[in-house]
């Protein structure tokens, strides 16, 4: 009966940080798309580069990915607009946050449109994961 209850509390433990990190997976899907050599530099300098709000926006202040999100990636962030906690983004404290395409596209949409204006390429996308996995 130890032993059982050893086991559950070690995989019930163990599983999160064991998360499968799917990036590899998108990557190759980017590049199906169009995209190639995907750059950490550039998926750096999209996710600190500022971007002017749209005309309608509540606030005219320019929008950034760290502006939510943080300079320091191991570290939570918080919503610009509601306050809402950002789970940290760095892969190497969180790496259930790479575990499922369905979340990772969803949030590349959502975030894209709100921060650029815009849907992300493939390209940027795959610089953007690229500079991501190295956090």
């Amino acid at each position: 009966m130890r032993t059982l209850w050893a086991a559950v509390l070690i995989l019930g433990f163990a599983s999160p940080a064991m998360a499968e990190n799917i990036i590899p997976e998108m990557l190759k899907t980017y590049e199906a798309a169009g995209a190639s050599h995907f750059d950490a530099k550039a998926g750096s300098a999209l996710w600190h580069k500022k971007y002017a709000a749209p005309e309608n926006a509540e606030s005219p202040k320019p929008r950034s990915c760290q502006a939510c999100h943080g300079v320091d990636l191991t570290k939570s962030g918080a919503h610009i607009r509601t306050g809402k906690v950002i789970e940290p983004m760095a892969l190497s404290v969180n790496p259930q946050r790479f575990s499922e395409a369905k979340k990772m596209r969803k949030w590349f949409r959502r975030n894209c449109k709100w921060v650029m204006g815009r849907v992300c390429t493939a390209q940027e996308k795959g610089d953007i994961l690229t500079y991501l996995q190295q956090q």
